[in-house]
Protein backbone atom coordinates (compact mmCIF):
# COMPACT_ATOMS: atom_id res chain seq x y z
CA UNK A 1 0.00 0.00 0.00
CA UNK A 2 1.22 3.30 -0.33
CA UNK A 3 2.31 5.88 2.19
CA UNK A 4 1.99 9.11 0.78
CA UNK A 5 0.45 10.50 -2.01
CA UNK A 6 -0.48 14.20 -4.08
CA UNK A 7 -3.70 15.02 -4.78
CA UNK A 8 -3.55 16.88 -7.81
CA UNK A 9 -6.72 18.76 -8.15
CA UNK A 10 -8.73 21.27 -6.14
CA UNK A 11 -12.68 21.77 -4.50
CA UNK A 12 -14.63 19.26 -3.44
CA UNK A 13 -12.85 16.33 -4.98
CA UNK A 14 -9.52 17.07 -3.27
CA UNK A 15 -11.54 17.13 -0.29
CA UNK A 16 -13.21 13.52 -0.66
CA UNK A 17 -9.13 11.68 -2.01
CA UNK A 18 -8.00 13.42 1.13
CA UNK A 19 -10.97 11.85 3.39
CA UNK A 20 -10.18 8.40 2.07
CA UNK A 21 -6.54 8.72 2.48
CA UNK A 22 -6.97 9.05 5.82
CA UNK A 23 -9.20 6.17 6.56
CA UNK A 24 -6.51 3.98 4.60
CA UNK A 25 -3.91 5.78 7.22
CA UNK A 26 -2.14 7.28 3.97
CA UNK A 27 -0.15 11.00 3.76
CA UNK A 28 -1.15 13.42 2.08
CA UNK A 29 0.39 16.49 -0.25
CA UNK A 30 -1.92 18.77 -1.58
CA UNK A 31 -1.37 21.10 -4.06
CA UNK A 32 -2.89 24.63 -4.92
CA UNK A 33 -2.57 27.68 -7.02
CA UNK A 34 -2.60 30.79 -5.44
CA UNK A 35 -6.45 31.40 -5.51
CA UNK A 36 -6.89 28.34 -3.51
CA UNK A 37 -4.70 29.57 -0.60
CA UNK A 38 -7.60 29.47 1.58
CA UNK A 39 -8.87 26.03 0.46
CA UNK A 40 -10.73 23.67 3.42
CA UNK A 41 -8.92 20.87 2.17
CA UNK A 42 -5.56 22.27 2.76
CA UNK A 43 -5.54 22.60 6.71
CA UNK A 44 -6.44 18.56 6.53
CA UNK A 45 -3.42 17.43 4.35
CA UNK A 46 -0.21 16.47 5.81
CA UNK A 47 1.63 18.91 3.19
CA UNK A 48 0.82 21.43 1.37
CA UNK A 49 2.72 23.00 -1.99
CA UNK A 50 1.70 26.11 -3.57
CA UNK A 51 1.86 25.42 -7.74
CA UNK A 52 1.56 29.05 -9.30
CA UNK A 53 -1.21 31.53 -10.10
CA UNK A 54 -5.08 31.00 -10.26
CA UNK A 55 -5.01 30.32 -14.05
CA UNK A 56 -5.28 26.31 -14.56
CA UNK A 57 -2.96 26.19 -17.33
CA UNK A 58 -0.41 28.11 -15.01
CA UNK A 59 -1.40 25.50 -11.98
CA UNK A 60 -3.58 22.38 -12.42
CA UNK A 61 -2.48 21.69 -15.85
CA UNK A 62 1.18 22.58 -15.68
CA UNK A 63 2.11 18.76 -15.88
CA UNK A 64 6.03 20.25 -14.77
CA UNK A 65 5.12 21.78 -12.13
CA UNK A 66 3.09 18.94 -10.16
CA UNK A 67 5.86 16.53 -10.96
CA UNK A 68 8.04 18.96 -9.37
CA UNK A 69 5.90 18.83 -6.33
CA UNK A 70 5.05 15.28 -6.29
CA UNK A 71 9.31 14.92 -6.60
CA UNK A 72 9.88 17.38 -4.32
CA UNK A 73 7.31 15.92 -1.84
CA UNK A 74 8.53 12.22 -2.52
CA UNK A 75 5.33 10.83 -3.15
CA UNK A 76 4.93 7.20 -4.87
CA UNK A 77 1.23 8.08 -6.38
CA UNK A 78 -0.17 10.90 -7.84
CA UNK A 79 -4.62 11.23 -7.40
CA UNK A 80 -5.70 13.32 -10.57
CA UNK A 81 -9.64 13.67 -9.15
CA UNK A 82 -11.80 14.56 -12.15
CA UNK A 83 -11.40 17.49 -14.87
CA UNK A 84 -7.64 18.86 -15.43
CA UNK A 85 -5.07 15.90 -16.02
CA UNK A 86 -7.07 13.41 -14.81
CA UNK A 87 -7.92 12.03 -19.04
CA UNK A 88 -4.24 13.09 -19.90
CA UNK A 89 -2.81 10.05 -21.54
CA UNK A 90 0.51 12.48 -21.52
CA UNK A 91 0.18 13.06 -17.95
CA UNK A 92 0.14 9.10 -17.23
CA UNK A 93 2.95 8.48 -19.38
CA UNK A 94 5.07 11.35 -17.62
CA UNK A 95 4.11 10.04 -14.05
CA UNK A 96 5.28 6.15 -15.22
CA UNK A 97 8.85 7.95 -16.90
CA UNK A 98 9.12 9.21 -13.20
CA UNK A 99 8.43 6.30 -11.12
CA UNK A 100 5.08 7.60 -10.16
CA UNK A 101 2.31 5.86 -9.93
CA UNK A 102 -0.35 7.43 -11.59
CA UNK A 103 -3.62 6.52 -9.93
CA UNK A 104 -6.33 5.94 -12.98
CA UNK A 105 -6.05 4.27 -15.80
CA UNK A 106 -2.88 3.03 -17.96
CA UNK A 107 -1.67 5.79 -20.68
CA UNK A 108 -2.96 3.71 -23.24
CA UNK A 109 -6.25 3.03 -22.46
CA UNK A 110 -6.75 6.75 -21.57
CA UNK A 111 -5.71 7.52 -25.30
CA UNK A 112 -7.90 4.98 -26.51
CA UNK A 113 -10.87 5.72 -24.58
CA UNK A 114 -10.25 9.57 -24.88
CA UNK A 115 -10.95 10.06 -27.65
CA UNK A 116 -14.32 9.01 -28.96
CA UNK A 117 -14.23 8.81 -32.45
CA UNK A 118 -11.84 5.67 -31.68
CA UNK A 119 -13.94 4.19 -28.31
CA UNK A 120 -16.91 4.04 -31.11
CA UNK A 121 -14.35 1.96 -33.24
CA UNK A 122 -13.61 -0.32 -30.37
CA UNK A 123 -17.47 -0.69 -29.59
CA UNK A 124 -18.22 -1.57 -32.80
CA UNK A 125 -15.46 -4.54 -32.52
CA UNK A 126 -17.03 -6.05 -29.26
CA UNK A 127 -20.43 -5.57 -30.68
CA UNK A 128 -21.35 -3.02 -28.15
CA UNK A 129 -24.04 -0.57 -29.74
CA UNK A 130 -23.22 2.85 -30.96
CA UNK A 131 -25.31 5.23 -32.73
CA UNK A 132 -25.14 5.37 -36.56
CA UNK A 133 -22.46 8.22 -37.32
CA UNK A 134 -18.80 8.61 -39.17
CA UNK A 135 -16.78 5.91 -38.49
CA UNK A 136 -14.17 8.17 -38.04
CA UNK A 137 -12.82 11.77 -37.66
CA UNK A 138 -14.74 14.12 -39.86
CA UNK A 139 -12.12 16.96 -41.50
CA UNK A 140 -14.26 18.22 -44.70
CA UNK A 141 -17.46 20.33 -44.82
CA UNK A 142 -18.33 17.78 -47.57
CA UNK A 143 -17.43 14.69 -45.77
CA UNK A 144 -19.86 15.77 -43.51
CA UNK A 145 -22.38 16.53 -45.20
CA UNK A 146 -22.00 13.28 -47.26
CA UNK A 147 -22.64 11.24 -43.65
CA UNK A 148 -25.45 14.15 -42.83
CA UNK A 149 -27.34 12.77 -45.72
CA UNK A 150 -26.46 8.70 -45.49
CA UNK A 151 -27.91 8.32 -41.55
CA UNK A 152 -30.00 11.25 -41.80
CA UNK A 153 -30.85 14.84 -40.34
CA UNK A 154 -30.60 15.62 -37.36
CA UNK A 155 -27.19 14.99 -36.59
CA UNK A 156 -24.83 15.71 -33.47
CA UNK A 157 -21.21 16.74 -33.85
CA UNK A 158 -19.05 15.71 -31.07
CA UNK A 159 -15.34 16.40 -30.16
CA UNK A 160 -13.47 13.72 -30.42
CA UNK A 161 -11.51 14.57 -27.13
CA UNK A 162 -14.78 16.17 -25.67
CA UNK A 163 -16.22 16.59 -22.07
CA UNK A 164 -18.53 18.79 -20.37
CA UNK A 165 -20.51 19.35 -23.36
CA UNK A 166 -17.89 21.25 -25.20
CA UNK A 167 -17.59 20.66 -28.90
CA UNK A 168 -20.92 19.69 -29.34
CA UNK A 169 -23.30 21.04 -31.77
CA UNK A 170 -26.73 19.96 -33.34
CA UNK A 171 -27.67 20.55 -37.10
CA UNK A 172 -30.79 19.82 -38.92
CA UNK A 173 -29.56 20.79 -42.48
CA UNK A 174 -26.62 21.16 -45.00
CA UNK A 175 -26.31 24.85 -43.47
CA UNK A 176 -26.50 24.71 -40.00
CA UNK A 177 -24.16 20.97 -40.40
CA UNK A 178 -21.40 23.49 -42.00
CA UNK A 179 -21.66 26.31 -39.23
CA UNK A 180 -21.89 24.15 -36.62
CA UNK A 181 -18.59 21.89 -37.93
CA UNK A 182 -16.72 24.76 -37.90
CA UNK A 183 -18.08 26.08 -34.48
CA UNK A 184 -17.51 22.60 -33.49
CA UNK A 185 -13.99 22.03 -33.98
CA UNK A 186 -12.68 25.50 -32.97
CA UNK A 187 -14.66 25.24 -29.46
CA UNK A 188 -13.00 21.75 -28.95
CA UNK A 189 -9.57 23.46 -30.25
CA UNK A 190 -9.44 26.23 -27.44
CA UNK A 191 -10.82 23.25 -24.66
CA UNK A 192 -8.95 20.40 -25.66
CA UNK A 193 -6.20 21.49 -27.70
CA UNK A 194 -7.90 19.11 -30.49
CA UNK A 195 -10.04 19.92 -33.19
CA UNK A 196 -10.79 16.49 -34.38
CA UNK A 197 -14.74 15.46 -34.43
CA UNK A 198 -17.43 12.85 -35.88
CA UNK A 199 -21.13 12.81 -36.47
CA UNK A 200 -23.40 10.94 -35.12
CA UNK A 201 -26.95 10.65 -35.49
CA UNK A 202 -29.12 12.59 -33.10
CA UNK A 203 -31.54 10.44 -30.58
CA UNK A 204 -34.33 12.17 -30.14
CA UNK A 205 -35.77 12.27 -26.47
CA UNK A 206 -33.24 9.63 -25.14
CA UNK A 207 -32.59 8.79 -21.21
CA UNK A 208 -28.24 9.32 -20.75
CA UNK A 209 -27.66 5.99 -18.42
CA UNK A 210 -24.05 5.52 -17.49
CA UNK A 211 -22.44 2.67 -15.80
CA UNK A 212 -19.79 2.71 -13.21
CA UNK A 213 -16.94 0.42 -13.87
CA UNK A 214 -14.39 -0.69 -11.54
CA UNK A 215 -11.18 -2.90 -12.84
CA UNK A 216 -7.76 -4.34 -11.82
CA UNK A 217 -4.95 -5.51 -13.14
CA UNK A 218 -5.71 -9.08 -12.86
CA UNK A 219 -8.77 -8.48 -15.66
CA UNK A 220 -11.02 -8.58 -13.17
CA UNK A 221 -13.99 -6.47 -14.19
CA UNK A 222 -17.29 -5.21 -12.27
CA UNK A 223 -19.84 -2.78 -12.72
CA UNK A 224 -21.75 -1.17 -10.01
CA UNK A 225 -24.93 -0.59 -11.50
CA UNK A 226 -26.49 2.33 -13.35
CA UNK A 227 -26.79 6.07 -13.09
CA UNK A 228 -29.54 8.33 -14.80
CA UNK A 229 -28.21 11.48 -16.05
CA UNK A 230 -30.56 12.58 -18.41
CA UNK A 231 -31.14 15.71 -16.32
CA UNK A 232 -28.72 17.53 -18.02
CA UNK A 233 -28.61 21.50 -19.38
CA UNK A 234 -26.59 22.31 -22.73
CA UNK A 235 -24.89 18.61 -22.13
CA UNK A 236 -24.16 19.71 -17.95
CA UNK A 237 -25.62 17.40 -15.91
CA UNK A 238 -27.19 18.46 -13.12
CA UNK A 239 -28.94 15.67 -11.33
CA UNK A 240 -27.85 11.72 -11.16
CA UNK A 241 -30.07 9.13 -9.78
CA UNK A 242 -29.77 5.63 -9.33
CA UNK A 243 -31.27 3.01 -9.93
CA UNK A 244 -32.25 3.79 -13.28
CA UNK A 245 -35.99 3.79 -13.59
CA UNK A 246 -35.95 3.17 -17.23
CA UNK A 247 -33.93 -0.43 -17.46
CA UNK A 248 -35.90 -3.25 -16.87
CA UNK A 249 -33.77 -6.16 -15.25
CA UNK A 250 -33.18 -7.71 -18.52
CA UNK A 251 -32.01 -4.38 -20.08
CA UNK A 252 -29.37 -3.74 -17.07
CA UNK A 253 -28.25 -6.99 -17.88
CA UNK A 254 -27.19 -6.51 -21.17
CA UNK A 255 -26.21 -3.18 -20.77
CA UNK A 256 -23.89 -4.25 -17.81
CA UNK A 257 -22.52 -7.06 -19.49
CA UNK A 258 -21.92 -4.51 -22.55
CA UNK A 259 -20.05 -2.15 -20.53
CA UNK A 260 -18.06 -5.15 -18.36
CA UNK A 261 -17.07 -6.44 -22.30
CA UNK A 262 -15.58 -3.38 -23.44
CA UNK A 263 -13.49 -2.41 -20.10
CA UNK A 264 -11.87 -6.05 -19.83
CA UNK A 265 -10.80 -5.83 -23.92
CA UNK A 266 -9.65 -2.60 -23.82
CA UNK A 267 -6.83 -3.25 -21.21
CA UNK A 268 -8.62 -1.17 -18.84
CA UNK A 269 -8.12 -0.86 -15.12
CA UNK A 270 -8.83 1.91 -12.31
CA UNK A 271 -12.71 3.30 -11.32
CA UNK A 272 -14.31 4.84 -15.16
CA UNK A 273 -17.57 5.43 -16.46
CA UNK A 274 -19.44 3.52 -19.33
CA UNK A 275 -21.59 5.79 -21.26
CA UNK A 276 -24.90 5.02 -22.64
CA UNK A 277 -28.23 6.74 -24.59
CA UNK A 278 -31.16 4.53 -23.94
CA UNK A 279 -34.16 5.29 -26.54
CA UNK A 280 -38.13 5.40 -25.70
CA UNK A 281 -38.57 1.73 -28.22
CA UNK A 282 -35.88 0.16 -24.97
CA UNK A 283 -32.49 -0.10 -27.34
CA UNK A 284 -28.97 1.71 -25.72
CA UNK A 285 -26.14 2.77 -28.07
CA UNK A 286 -22.34 3.42 -26.64
CA UNK A 287 -21.92 7.01 -26.55
CA UNK A 288 -18.48 7.34 -24.44
CA UNK A 289 -16.32 6.06 -21.84
CA UNK A 290 -14.93 8.41 -18.85
CA UNK A 291 -11.45 6.96 -18.22
CA UNK A 292 -11.60 8.79 -14.39
CA UNK A 293 -13.49 8.70 -11.43
CA UNK A 294 -17.19 10.76 -12.22
CA UNK A 295 -18.25 13.97 -11.04
CA UNK A 296 -21.11 12.11 -9.98
CA UNK A 297 -19.49 8.73 -8.24
CA UNK A 298 -21.05 8.81 -4.27
CA UNK A 299 -24.70 8.42 -5.86
CA UNK A 300 -23.41 4.85 -6.10
CA UNK A 301 -21.53 4.64 -3.05
CA UNK A 302 -24.75 5.04 -1.20
CA UNK A 303 -26.61 2.42 -3.33
CA UNK A 304 -24.16 -0.21 -2.99
CA UNK A 305 -21.65 0.61 0.46
CA UNK A 306 -18.47 0.22 -1.74
CA UNK A 307 -16.05 3.07 -1.74
CA UNK A 308 -14.76 4.18 -5.26
CA UNK A 309 -11.73 6.16 -4.25
CA UNK A 310 -10.86 3.67 -1.84
CA UNK A 311 -10.81 0.98 -4.54
CA UNK A 312 -9.05 3.09 -6.90
CA UNK A 313 -6.29 3.29 -4.91
CA UNK A 314 -5.93 -0.50 -4.35
CA UNK A 315 -5.76 -1.59 -7.44
CA UNK A 316 -3.26 1.44 -8.27
CA UNK A 317 -0.88 -0.61 -5.81
CA UNK A 318 -1.29 -3.76 -7.62
CA UNK A 319 -4.24 -5.30 -5.53
CA UNK A 320 -7.81 -7.32 -7.01
CA UNK A 321 -10.57 -5.48 -6.43
CA UNK A 322 -11.65 -6.36 -2.99
CA UNK A 323 -15.54 -7.80 -4.02
CA UNK A 324 -16.85 -9.61 -6.88
CA UNK A 325 -19.67 -8.88 -9.43
CA UNK A 326 -21.72 -11.61 -7.05
CA UNK A 327 -21.33 -9.53 -4.16
CA UNK A 328 -22.82 -5.95 -5.68
CA UNK A 329 -25.95 -5.08 -4.09
CA UNK A 330 -28.35 -1.92 -5.35
CA UNK A 331 -30.04 -0.81 -1.88
CA UNK A 332 -33.02 2.03 -2.16
CA UNK A 333 -32.28 4.90 -4.29
CA UNK A 334 -30.21 7.41 -4.21
CA UNK A 335 -29.94 11.07 -5.62
CA UNK A 336 -27.70 13.97 -6.47
CA UNK A 337 -28.05 17.58 -6.98
CA UNK A 338 -25.21 19.70 -8.34
CA UNK A 339 -25.36 22.69 -6.28
CA UNK A 340 -23.52 25.89 -8.62
CA UNK A 341 -22.56 28.91 -7.85
CA UNK A 342 -24.80 30.65 -10.82
CA UNK A 343 -28.05 32.75 -11.06
CA UNK A 344 -30.61 30.26 -12.74
CA UNK A 345 -33.17 33.66 -13.42
CA UNK A 346 -29.88 34.85 -15.68
CA UNK A 347 -29.63 32.27 -18.09
CA UNK A 348 -27.41 30.37 -14.76
CA UNK A 349 -24.93 32.80 -15.58
CA UNK A 350 -21.73 32.24 -12.99
CA UNK A 351 -21.76 33.95 -9.77
CA UNK A 352 -18.81 33.91 -8.41
CA UNK A 353 -17.97 35.85 -4.67
CA UNK A 354 -17.29 35.47 -1.17
CA UNK A 355 -19.87 33.43 0.64
CA UNK A 356 -21.75 35.36 3.26
CA UNK A 357 -23.28 32.52 5.24
CA UNK A 358 -23.38 28.63 5.05
CA UNK A 359 -25.50 26.31 6.59
CA UNK A 360 -25.26 22.97 5.55
CA UNK A 361 -28.18 20.18 5.56
CA UNK A 362 -28.21 16.96 7.68
CA UNK A 363 -29.72 14.43 9.07
CA UNK A 364 -30.69 10.64 8.46
CA UNK A 365 -29.49 9.24 5.05
CA UNK A 366 -28.63 12.88 3.92
CA UNK A 367 -24.68 13.20 2.14
CA UNK A 368 -22.74 17.21 1.26
CA UNK A 369 -19.58 16.69 -0.38
CA UNK A 370 -18.30 20.41 -0.14
CA UNK A 371 -15.68 22.29 -0.06
CA UNK A 372 -16.82 25.81 0.78
CA UNK A 373 -17.90 27.55 4.15
CA UNK A 374 -18.57 31.11 5.26
CA UNK A 375 -16.38 33.70 4.37
CA UNK A 376 -14.69 31.51 1.36
CA UNK A 377 -14.58 33.03 -1.93
CA UNK A 378 -15.58 31.58 -5.14
CA UNK A 379 -12.63 31.38 -7.49
CA UNK A 380 -13.49 32.95 -11.26
CA UNK A 381 -10.78 30.56 -12.62
CA UNK A 382 -12.37 27.55 -11.88
CA UNK A 383 -16.03 25.73 -12.23
CA UNK A 384 -19.10 27.58 -10.34
CA UNK A 385 -19.05 23.82 -8.05
CA UNK A 386 -20.38 25.01 -4.37
CA UNK A 387 -21.11 21.27 -3.35
CA UNK A 388 -22.86 17.98 -4.03
CA UNK A 389 -25.82 17.14 -1.86
CA UNK A 390 -26.99 13.54 -2.00
CA UNK A 391 -29.17 11.70 -0.26
CA UNK A 392 -30.38 8.29 -0.15
CA UNK A 393 -33.96 6.29 0.91
CA UNK A 394 -35.64 2.83 0.54
CA UNK A 395 -36.96 4.02 -2.86
CA UNK A 396 -37.22 7.19 -4.92
CA UNK A 397 -40.08 8.27 -3.57
CA UNK A 398 -38.63 8.52 0.09
CA UNK A 399 -35.35 9.25 -1.80
CA UNK A 400 -37.16 12.77 -3.62
CA UNK A 401 -38.77 14.01 -0.24
CA UNK A 402 -35.32 14.01 1.63
CA UNK A 403 -33.86 15.81 -0.98
CA UNK A 404 -37.18 18.64 -0.74
CA UNK A 405 -35.78 18.37 2.47
CA UNK A 406 -32.44 18.96 2.12
CA UNK A 407 -32.40 21.72 -0.26
CA UNK A 408 -34.62 23.54 1.94
CA UNK A 409 -32.37 23.53 4.63
CA UNK A 410 -29.26 24.49 2.68
CA UNK A 411 -28.73 28.06 3.22
CA UNK A 412 -25.79 29.89 1.12
CA UNK A 413 -25.88 33.45 1.28
CA UNK A 414 -23.92 36.05 -0.75
CA UNK A 415 -23.96 34.33 -3.81
CA UNK A 416 -26.45 32.94 -6.11
CA UNK A 417 -26.65 29.29 -5.98
CA UNK A 418 -29.36 26.70 -7.94
CA UNK A 419 -31.11 26.11 -5.15
CA UNK A 420 -34.27 27.38 -5.43
CA UNK A 421 -34.20 25.78 -9.04
CA UNK A 422 -33.59 22.66 -7.95
CA UNK A 423 -36.21 22.99 -5.70
CA UNK A 424 -38.67 23.80 -8.48
CA UNK A 425 -37.59 21.01 -9.95
CA UNK A 426 -37.95 18.09 -7.67
CA UNK A 427 -41.73 19.25 -7.26
CA UNK A 428 -42.12 19.18 -11.02
CA UNK A 429 -44.89 16.52 -11.89
CA UNK A 430 -42.83 15.08 -14.87
CA UNK A 431 -40.06 14.67 -12.64
CA UNK A 432 -41.66 12.98 -10.03
CA UNK A 433 -43.29 10.65 -12.29
CA UNK A 434 -40.12 9.82 -14.25
CA UNK A 435 -41.04 11.41 -17.85
CA UNK A 436 -38.32 13.29 -18.47
CA UNK A 437 -35.33 12.69 -20.91
CA UNK A 438 -32.15 14.47 -21.62
CA UNK A 439 -34.00 17.57 -23.31
CA UNK A 440 -36.63 17.78 -20.15
CA UNK A 441 -34.51 20.78 -18.11
CA UNK A 442 -34.36 22.39 -21.52
CA UNK A 443 -37.97 22.33 -21.74
CA UNK A 444 -39.09 23.40 -19.02
CA UNK A 445 -36.96 26.48 -18.77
Amino acid sequence: MFTRILIANRGEIALRILRACKEMGIETVAVYSEADAKAIHLRYADETICIGPGPSAQSYLDIPRIISAAEIADVEAIHPGYGFLSENPHFAEVCRSCKIEFIGPPPEAIALMGNKAQARLAARKLRVPVIPGSEAIVTSEKEAVKIAHKIGYPVMIKASAGGGGRGMRLAHNDISLVQSLLAAQAEAEAAFKDSSVYIEKYIEHPRHVEFQMLADRQRNVVHLGERDCSLQRRHQKLVEEAPSVCLTDELRREMGEAAKRLVRESGYYSAGTVEFLVDRAGRFYFIEMNARVQVEHPVTELVTGIDIIKEQIRVATGEPLSFTQEEVRIRGAAIECRINAEDPDQGFKPSPGTIQFYYPPGGLGVRLDSHAYAGYRIPPHYDSLIGKLLVHGRNREEAIIRMRRALGEFVVEGVKTTIPFLERLFRHPRYLAADFDTGFIDTIL
